[in-house]
């Protein structure tokens, strides 16, 4: 069992570590720190640890990205990989997946290098972290927010509960997180008080967020996937981004990990016009060898019916949307279809067009960006460069990172570098 204390006892201790956030980098930051021999304390909210943890990746949780090379993994980071760098090179990808592994947790590896557990399950990492903490014999004090942090010249003293009640420690890890999904929790607090103590802290907007649309289309496909496409973002018949990889279709619109990455970019767009998600298809093929590849196919089913041919390009699901597109009735005969009406479906088959009506809330983000200036952190040691005492970690800080596994990656690596750090 988790080691609980009554609250007079927890009162009366002035704790070596107070760890503030039970997500993924609390824990971990929280473990690293017991497992040194520090008395540790780990506040959270909510009525139990990692809730954000055990829905992540739909239930499944991408634990990490399988890139050892750190340089390699670091791009991904884009321009905040100066600041990573010492950070994860004390611990990355390799050192990750020891710490699972030797835990008993399997992984496998799938699409984009994306690491999940074996089973599957996002409790099965969430196991590994409380066993984890377990070991180090952490107090744990749930359904206990935090009211904010008390300085006494140059460093914290104390935390102050939502109850008035006050926790003691040498040294703070605040791990509370950004402002995604807050239902989980993550409501932003942590940025409050660290304006309080005098840190400049950058506004969170969504970063990975999925996207609605105008047409209705999209929408009937509802659980559809496409995978290996081409997805171009157009502005004033302009394209801005292209990217191959997979898209997910839902009842507002789009969603999926290449979606994800482009949100960011999407909503910068936004602010100046309109913008247009194209779709290729069949971006294996070229104009010239898809109108060859249908030409074929209408002949070799000549006396079939249109809606009936589509079957052999694309996805099932997917057929009756292009009939539709393409203003060919379903009933027309291949053997009938103009070089009009089919030199139409190649440019419908490789330039498949949604208007962008918005990019879901920021509740609805599975990251954001925004939080504390990378500036005024220590990477060697995720300390704050204004408070010597208090250490920062996961998503309090600005970072920007795609989807598949690197914002999981920030938390371990972040929360174990400070609980390899804090001083007692």
């Amino acid at each position: 069992m988790l080691i609980w204390r009554l609250m007079t006892s927890v009162r009366d201790t002035i704790w070596d570590v107070a760890v503030i956030g039970g997500g993924p980098s609390g824990m971990m930051a929280a473990g690293r720190a017991s497992e040194r021999g520090l008395k540790v304390i780990l506040i959270e909210k909510n009525d139990t640890l990692g809730k954000k943890l055990l829905i992540t990746g739909g239930g499944r949780c991408n634990v990490t990205n399988n890139q050892p090379d750190v340089r390699e993994l670091l791009k991904r980071f884009k321009e905040n990989d100066k600041f990573l760098f010492s950070a994860f090179s004390q611990w990355s990808v390799t050192e990750t997946l020891d710490f699972f592994h030797k835990r008993r947790m399997d992984t496998k590896v799938e699409a984009e290098r994306r690491v999940f557990p074996r089973t599957e399950k996002a409790q099965s990492v969430w196991n590994v972290l409380v066993e984890y903490i377990k070991e180090g014999g952490v107090t744990i004090l749930s359904n206990s927010p935090v009211r904010g942090l008390e300085k006494d010249n140059k460093t914290i003293q104390t935390l102050v509960l939502k109850n008035g009640k006050k926790i003691k420690a040498k040294s703070f890890v605040l791990a509370t997180g950004g402002k995604s999904r807050p239902e989980t929790g993550s409501t932003g607090e942590g940025f409050e008080w660290l304006k309080e103590l005098g840190h400049k802290v950058n506004e969170p907007e969504a970063a990975l967020v999925p996207v609605a649309v105008y047409e209705a289309w999209p929408k009937r496909l509802q659980g559809i996937t496409l995978k290996d496409i081409k997805i171009s973002l157009f502005q004033n018949n302009a394209k801005q981004d292209s990217v191959k990889g997979k898209i997910l279709f839902t009842h507002f619109g789009v969603s999926g990990p290449t979606i994800l990455n482009m949100s960011k970019d999407i909503g910068e767009l936004l602010k100046y016009g309109d913008v247009f998600i194209s779709l290729d298809i069949l971006p294996t093929l070229d104009y010239g060898q898809l109108n060859t590849k249908l030409q074929e196919i209408f002949k070799e089913h000549s006396n079939k019916k249109f809606k009936n041919a589509l079957h052999n390009l694309v996805p099932s699901a997917f057929a009756p949307i292009v009939v539709e597109l393409s203003q060919i009735s379903g009933d027309t005969q291949n053997n009938s279809i103009t070089r009009e009406q089919r030199l139409n479906l190649v440019k419908i088959l490789k330039d498949m067009r949604m208007k962008v009506f918005h990019l879901l809330g920021i509740e609805k983000a599975v990251v954001t960006s925004g939080g504390v200036s990378l500036d005024q952190v220590d990477f060697k040691t995720m300390q704050s460069r204004k408070i010597p005492n208090l250490y920062l970690v996961g998503d309090i800080l600005d970072i920007d990172r795609p989807s598949g596994g690197y914002s999981l990656q920030l938390c371990w690596t972040t929360g174990f570098v400070a609980g390899n750090s804090v001083k007692n």
